[in-house]
């Protein structure tokens, strides 16, 4: 990406859980878009076609999860959503705010909380991840899901560029 495009990615209102110093995974991935997008409206592209062996993953997170009390989450259902508000559920996290430019969504279970922030800033979309663990689970949890998450993001934000571009 352009230096430009970074330097426009952030003065977006990208928003984590804590100092970056109190995080245990942080990630902000970026992608220029040929036309301008709300974060709901990337939401549901980005969701609408699952990439291939994310319904495994999530059955496998669930199925380990739920052995040590950590209740299950399902995945990403999907269904486009036209608006959301505050308080809010998309799939298995919370709205915690919302507007034409910044959607922050939450998971807060008892092995960490999660912080998704996505922003959309003169044709710059960010997808910012924040983590907490609260316990040895959500560290070991955060193992395979700290490099996963990291492709997992990347993918799905160049077939978003794609999709957009066609």
């Amino acid at each position: 990406m352009p230096p430009s495009s970074f330097a426009r990615a952030a003065t977006a209102r990208i928003q984590v859980l804590a100092p970056a110093n109190e995080l245990d995974f942080l990630d902000t991935q970026s992608v220029v878009l040929p036309k301008p997008l709300t974060p709901l409206e990337a939401w549901n592209l980005m969701h609408a076609r699952p990439l291939p062996g994310m319904k495994l993953a999530f059955w496998l997170r669930d199925t380990v999860s739920a052995c040590f009390g950590v209740k299950r989450i399902g995945g990403f259902s999907g269904q486009p959503r036209t608006s959301v508000q505050a308080g809010d559920k998309l799939d298995f996290f919370l709205v915690e705010a919302v507007s034409d430019t910044v959607l922050t969504l939450t998971a807060r279970d008892s092995h960490l909380d999660v912080m998704t922030c996505i922003t959309c800033n003169s044709g710059v979309l960010s997808v910012t991840s924040s983590v907490k663990t609260h316990n040895w689970f959500g560290r070991a949890y955060m193992i395979p899901v700290r490099p996963a998450h990291k492709l997992i993001v990347a993918a799905t934000l160049k077939r978003l560029q794609q999709q957009v571009s066609s």
